[in-house]
């Protein structure tokens, strides 16, 4: 799916929301994680990754709020994604969302409220609950796909993971799906 327009995606914006955790339990800490990968390897090891530590070498990548509780109104973590700007090495971005295990097992069913939207500019391309991967500590929600002529697509890509975020950052752009290959929607 692309914007509508032959010019592809321009800027993307991922957005991420979710209720705080009960006062007298320990703090929900979901991340948005982003990965990019080159035309000759699109399914192979990440070339970097953005998160809430880091951000891409060039600048194209960039976390613009972040949340490690879920506290604030609406959407408390956002990760902008130039695309138009991204060297012409880059084939594919894969934006997924882990829950931090610091604290105990959790699930995306165990987060109320959770919300991821994605935006390009003005227009939607994809808002969604997570309640197809309740049972998942991680999931893909997004991938940007770039065509043979140079323009950028939107691609709905829901995927479970049971992983935690290091992990997850490693397969979470993988082209096999995972084990409960259901939650898969491309």
């Amino acid at each position: 799916m692309s914007s509508g327009n032959n010019k592809g995606l321009g800027k993307a914006e991922v957005r991420l929301k979710w209720d705080p955790s009960p006062w007298d339990r320990p703090p929900h800490h979901l991340d948005i994680i982003t990965a990019t990968y080159t035309a000759e390897a699109p399914y192979g090891n990440p070339v970097y990754l953005v998160h809430y530590d880091s951000r891409s070498p060039d600048g194209t990548i960039n976390m613009s709020r972040h949340s490690q509780t879920g506290q604030g109104f609406g959407y408390v973590e956002a990760v902008t994604i130039e695309l138009d700007r991204l060297a012409s090495t880059f084939a594919r971005v894969v934006v997924g969302v882990a829950i931090h295990q610091n604290n105990g097992h959790k699930t995306f069913g165990d987060i109320s409220n959770a919300g991821v939207l994605v935006l390009d500019g003005y227009t939607e391309l994809l808002t969604d609950d997570f309640s197809r991967l309740s049972e998942s500590t991680a999931g893909t929600v997004a991938e940007f796909t770039r065509t043979p002529a140079g323009t950028w697509e939107f691609h709905k890509m829901l995927r479970g993971f049971d992983d935690d975020p290091v992990a997850f950052s490693a397969t979470m752009g993988s082209p096999v799906a995972p084990a409960d290959g259901d939650n898969e929607e491309r």
